[in-house]
């Protein structure tokens, strides 16, 4: 790998890292998804803390078992789900790997169900109050979509971290997801003179975009439809087509 590639992954690591907020008085348990060559978990490793690194290439991980790496190392597709009992990771990082799970390699493979499954079973082995922080690379906006959708399906809350978001080059997204408690989203970097705006994306309960003039909420109108069914499919639910009926209230019957 060239020493460019090698410094921006250690620059991603590091901050995922101090995103997860972890305390400084005791040495935590990371797990590392899509681990590699094990170049995060080298910093890890540097921070005091120990951890397990998943990934899913048996090259990769050859390559970090010659680099004697400190952490444990384990060949596997986090799609299928993380294999780890109940609370035991302090945190989890990802660097540049969750966005694969968008993708259908194979014809069985549902990208919906594939993340919710890795989500699911994330949140499981997270303790309580603890933090995933996944740096990402999302292709377009219904990809992130449908990534977020499911992380807070799975019971996650939280939102996306931007860094740089005014950067071509430097921009970064990183989905902090918090486990059990909500926190307060951090905030991006060379976020400050950009705007007022915050740059994160915020994930609430409320709807607010479907109200008309007077406040009232446009609950069922046929737009309101279509976006739900379109934000169902974009899930990966069946959803009925659309037709010129959607929408449209019935007559009441004689």
């Amino acid at each position: 790998r060239s020493s460019r590639v090698v410094e921006i992954q250690s620059q991603m690591s590091e901050r995922a890292v101090e995103l997860l907020g972890l305390p400084e008085d005791r040495a935590c348990l990371l797990l590392d998804v899509g681990c590699g060559s094990g170049l995060s978990g080298d910093y890890i490793s540097e921070e005091g803390h120990y951890w397990i690194g998943m990934d899913i290439s048996p090259a990769m991980l050859d390559v970090a078992v010659e680099r004697e790496v400190e952490g444990d190392l384990l060949l596997a597709d986090v799609g299928h789900g993380i294999p780890f009992r109940p609370g035991m990771f302090d945190g989890c990082i990802s660097i540049s790997a969750v966005q694969w799970l968008c993708n259908a390699d194979k014809k069985s493979h549902s990208p919906p169900k594939r993340l919710y499954r890795f989500f699911s079973t994330l949140y499981t082995a997270l303790a309580r109050g603890s933090r995933a922080v996944l740096q990402l690379y999302p292709e377009n906006s219904e990809q992130l979509e449908l990534i977020t959708a499911q992380a807070m399906r799975a019971g996650f809350t939280g939102g996306m971290v931007v860094d740089y978001p005014n950067s071509a080059k430097a921009k970064k997204f990183f989905l902090c997801l918090f486990v059990g408690t909500s926190g307060t989203l951090p905030k991006g970097l060379g976020t400050e003179c950009a705007s007022e705006e915050p740059q994160q994306a915020k994930f609430t309960n409320e709807r607010t975009r479907f109200r008309n003039v007077k406040g009232k909420s446009v609950k069922k109108s046929r737009d309101w439809i279509l976006e739900k069914k379109e934000r169902r499919r974009r899930q990966g639910k069946e959803v009925r087509a659309d037709t010129k009926y959607t929408g449209r209230k019935r007559r009441p019957r004689f």
